[in-house]
């Protein structure tokens, strides 16, 4: 995940040579050197001249090339002095990028310099010239983006570097043969369409475009913060958006962006948050899907339609292989506060969006009993899960309380992927909602939704 080092600038510097006592050679005061040449010169490949110009930026004080210090820390020379200039500025002890960007997030009150955008800009640029069509200026400005471009960070991977499965091929269940019966799956039914998308391929990929019993919907799967999310993706009477990839992160969140306007999106809320569209006031509708092990969807949904491996691309798609360390790990591979402190940040919760309030459920809390009653927002809901394999499905309940045994009312109830069915007709309508990790949902939804204590 690291930029391969290179030259960012012509000549040695942009300050010129740094002389012994921390100034450039053809400058006689601080006050001769631009604030775009400081901030340049941090990525120099040469420690002497990073070091040099830190000296120059503690001298000058105050907090507004904090954002540029800490950008360029992950990119600039290591042991330059990144660190001991920070605390110098911010009066704070942190060690590294990573810590660094944690105490970014928190004091939001910090501006930056009007030079760092365009520095920024400029460095994402190097790594991937398709990077502008997310970057024109009068659309990551602090007036502009409904995000901090500060908080915006490089994933590892250029544009598309993570391609999207565009209508991809789909074979029948009985010729999925490459799946074993434990491996895990993204289940959708949708007027009668039923799919299987194995997470051991979705990984590679992380979104599809399609058109699933004749709905436009694009499944958007954040591996870093363990969240596959169903949107509706038509629009009015518009063309339905095509969704993609765009190598970049907020807060350990993949920002996602449409191919017809190159709008970033927040793919934990469905909203675009930079872009031509951020002002438009769009919110992707969810769709339910579910998390299930190969074995159950098939036996539940015999006609189902399973993602084939011959996707295109050229990945190893075995059990068991993509993103194996991040998913067995405690750890978070790019920063994000934990705001949360119910549960550790990469516990896994069920969480619901309703018209009245959000709620989460922690995976936890169906290791014992599979059937919950309980409401979200102005809402009563039935949840039936499965802690081991991360399996949860909601349905609104309305006055009946469920049993264990899915007995409400007097009589049987059957799950299906619509609806629960009851022995006499009746029918309790599926709920959209979706699993992640607790970091991101208590990160984006925390302060506005309730948790289930139960």
């Amino acid at each position: 995940m690291s930029l391969n080092r290179r030259r960012f600038l012509t000549g040695t510097t942009a300050l010129g040579v740094i002389g012994a006592g921390g100034l450039p050679l053809h400058a006689q005061t601080l006050a001769d050197v631009p604030v775009e040449s400081l901030i340049y010169s941090l990525i120099s490949d040469q420690p002497q001249v990073v070091f040099g110009t830190l000296g120059l930026i503690r001298e000058r004080g105050g907090t507004d090339l904090v954002s540029s210090l800490i950008f360029a820390s992950r990119f600039g020379a290591r042991g330059a002095g990144f660190d001991e200039t920070l605390e110098a500025l911010t009066g704070e002890k942190r060690t590294g990028w990573f810590e660094w960007m944690l105490w970014q997030e928190e004091n939001p009150e910090v501006d930056s310099h009007p030079a760092y955008y365009l520095f920024k800009t400029n460095i994402l640029l190097q790594i991937d010239q398709n990077f502008d069509l997310f970057f024109s200026k009068k659309y990551i400005l602090p007036d502009s983006m409904k995000i901090r471009f500060e908080e915006v960070t490089w994933g590892g991977v250029r544009k598309d570097g993570i391609p999207s499965l565009d209508m991809p091929p789909m074979v029948e269940a009985g010729a999925a043969d490459y799946l074993a019966d434990d491996d895990l799956i993204f289940g959708v039914s949708i007027n009668g369409d039923t799919r299987a998308y194995p997470l051991r391929i979705m990984g590679w990929h992380e979104m599809f475009n399609e058109v699933i019993g004749g709905v436009p919907v694009a499944l958007a799967y954040c591996t870093l913060c363990g969240a596959g999310i169903l949107f509706e993706t038509k629009l009015g009477e518009d063309e339905p958006l095509i969704f993609g990839s765009s190598g970049l992160l907020y807060r350990s969140n993949k920002l996602m962006f449409d191919r017809k306007t190159h709008s970033l999106w927040n793919q934990f809320t469905g909203k675009p948050v930079s872009g031509q569209l951020v002002d438009s006031g769009i919110e992707l509708k969810q769709r339910p899907v579910v998390i299930t092990e190969w074995k159950a969807w098939k036996a539940n949904n015999p006609e189902t339609k399973v993602l084939s491996m011959n996707t295109g691309f050229l990945r190893d798609y075995g059990s068991g292989v993509v993103y194996n360390d991040y998913f067995n790990s405690d750890d978070l591979m790019f920063p994000a506060l934990l705001k949360g402190k119910e549960l550790t940040q990469k516990d896994f919760v069920f969480g619901v969006r309703l018209a009245g309030g959000a709620k989460a459920w922690p995976l936890a809390a169906f290791s014992d009993k599979k059937v919950i009653n309980d409401s979200a927002g102005f809402q009563n809901l039935v949840l039936i899960g499965d802690a081991k394999t991360r399996t949860v499905r909601a349905y609104d309940r309305g006055e009946l309380e469920f049993a264990q045994d899915l007995r409400a009312d007097g009589v049987d109830w059957i799950m299906t992927e619509d609806a629960l069915v009851a022995s006499d007709g009746r029918k309790a309508a599926r709920v959209a909602g979706h699993v992640a990790y607790w970091f991101a949902w208590a990160g984006y939804l925390g302060d506005d939704a309730e948790y289930y204590d139960g």
